[in-house]
């Protein structure tokens, strides 16, 4: 079985970027953008919601190493999946949860995951996010590629990035690199 790819978005790419990097299996992780109409979004069109992009990250990944669905529950795991265009103080359309499924497969999976997740009782409130089929993904600007590795005293990311970061550890600590 060859490598597969995904795309996910989860708020602010610099931290699903970073999470992701650090678990086995996946061999290529690009922040980007997604789900919107404008071609060739900059980040500063994006930023201001109008683009209706999300910002997201697309992965490549090797199945016999990691399953989309422990990808899943990675990523359901590790940002608020039950606020609507919103994680933390990022506020905005292009900081919704969304998974843009590649195959029907994944599809199935992404239904299944986020019903046993909104099944588990973990959550006070519904699961917002989106499952939609893929159709186009920009690879954002390469200041954004690597942020949390190339900055790792910017502020957002003690604050913020840190913090999941060491939620991934625990978690998933053997899944990580």
């Amino acid at each position: 079985m060859g490598k597969e790819i995904t795309t996910l978005a989860g708020g602010c790419f610099w931290c699903t970027e970073a999470i992701f990097k650090k678990i086995k299996g996946i061999t290529t992780v690009t922040s980007g953008y997604t789900g919107g109409k404008r071609e060739n979004p900059s980040y500063e069109q994006v930023s201001t919601g109008a683009t209706g992009h999300a910002e997201a990250i697309q992965l490549e990944f090797d199945p016999s190493i990691i399953s989309f669905e422990k990808i899943l529950s990675i990523f359901f795991d590790l940002h608020d999946p039950t606020t609507l265009n919103q994680q933390g103080a990022d506020v905005g359309t292009q900081y919704r949860s969304g998974i843009y499924y590649h195959s029907e497969e994944q599809k199935l999976l992404a239904q299944k995951v986020r019903k046993e997740k909104e099944e588990s009782g973990k959550y006070k409130s519904s699961i917002v996010t989106e499952i939609k089929p893929f159709e186009v993904f920009y690879k954002a600007e390469d200041y954004h590629q690597n942020f949390f590795e190339n900055n790792p005293a910017h502020p957002y990311c003690s604050l913020v990035i840190n913090p999941k970061i060491q939620k991934l550890i625990e978690l998933y600590n053997k899944d990580v690199l």
